[in-house]
């Protein structure tokens, strides 16, 4: 790694780093990957934006994952994210460094720290896209992310304001190899003065959830309104243990407080691209199939032979999935 006088060459696609919860939470990897596809496509470098008290140890993850510069903050004063403090930094930066592009994971810090972010640099923001692409005519960024409540899929550009900047769902995109052998640079541009924080943390506690991987599962059995109580999801827990897979459920499940949060699938929860996804009793709203389009083989049983998830499904199966699943359940383990 080597480290580079500040100068205005900092490529012109940023990704923002959020490494904290490195290891399970892999959307900043998954964004290099895409962000270095689009920088090769204009003709310019990577960079990956850091904020901490000293997050080098990420820099050389994240070129060994394709990023090209790494623009690093360092200060005791980041240690803590504050969004008045984050926005301060890097807003200062993006003045300075004027980047075409600024992508950024939809997570919870995402949603909150990007939108104050492009409030201040006066610019566009699309959140919670599934897609990024080049025009190829135009040179923009073509962000397509869900509209009118998911029902479509609106394709948005960003033709007067710089930078054209991105909110990404988690999973969509697939991280590139580590590789160790490549080499890149670290900037390090004057943070200014750090604005304290109106509020400040006194202390913290990791938040323990259930170990719950939906993104990796090799198989995810799906449940949706058509499961109709807490006793049926438990079919759907029994056929994802015998598959050995993992359940994911729809918004309605969750609201009814049938399932928790974090097996939620879709647009406001996980993208998964397992080999063998099933549905059951899932209408298949664009906001849950923008979620489950990266599956490989999909089956879906549901009662409505008219259900839009239907047109995505490899294997249809019309009937009620609280009558299907007890015998499918049967016959499976007479064969395991």
């Amino acid at each position: 790694m080597r480290r580079t006088p500040v100068n205005n060459n900092a490529g012109k696609v940023w990704v923002f780093g959020d490494y904290r919860n490195y290891f399970q939470n892999r959307v900043t990897l998954q964004l290099i990957a895409k962000g270095k596809e689009l920088a090769e496509t204009i003709g310019t470098e990577l960079s990956v934006v850091l904020l901490g008290e000293s997050p080098n140890q990420y820099a050389m993850e994240y070129v060994a994952h394709g990023a090209d510069i790494i623009i690093m903050g360092e200060s005791r004063d980041l240690k803590e994210y504050h969004v008045e403090t984050f926005t301060e930094v890097v807003s200062a930066w993006v003045r300075s460094y004027k980047p075409d592009i600024f992508i950024a994971g939809a997570t919870s810090f995402g949603r909150e720290f990007f939108p104050r972010l492009a409030k201040r640099l006066k610019t566009g923001l699309s959140a919670d896209c599934v897609c990024l692409d080049i025009d190829p005519d135009t040179g923009l960024l073509i962000q397509t992310t869900p509209a009118w409540g998911g029902e479509l899929l609106a394709e948005v550009v960003t033709p007067f304001s710089r930078p054209q900047m991105a909110t990404v769902h988690p999973g969509i995109f697939k991280e590139r190899c580590h590789d160790k052998s490549r080499i890149g640079r670290i900037i390090y541009p004057d943070i200014g003065h750090i604005p304290q924080p109106r509020e400040r943390v006194l202390r913290s506690k990791r938040y323990q959830t259930r170990d719950i991987d939906l993104e990796n599962a090799r198989v995810v059995v799906a449940g949706g309104r058509g499961i109709c109580s807490k006793e049926n999801l438990d079919h759907l827990f029994e056929l994802a243990g015998l598959l050995e897979g993992e359940v994911g459920v729809t918004r309605p499940v969750v609201l009814a407080g049938w399932a928790d949060e974090e097996r939620l699938l879709g647009q406001t929860g996980k993208s998964v691209k397992p080999k063998l996804f099933i549905s059951c009793g899932t209408s298949g709203a664009l906001q849950f199939t923008t979620g489950i389009r990266g599956s490989e083989t999909l089956i879906a049983i549901n009662r409505d032979p008219n259900a839009p998830i239907f047109k995505i499904a490899d294997l249809g199966l019309v009937g009620d999935a609280t009558v299907l699943l007890p015998f499918i359940l049967e016959k499976l383990k007479k064969r395991l």
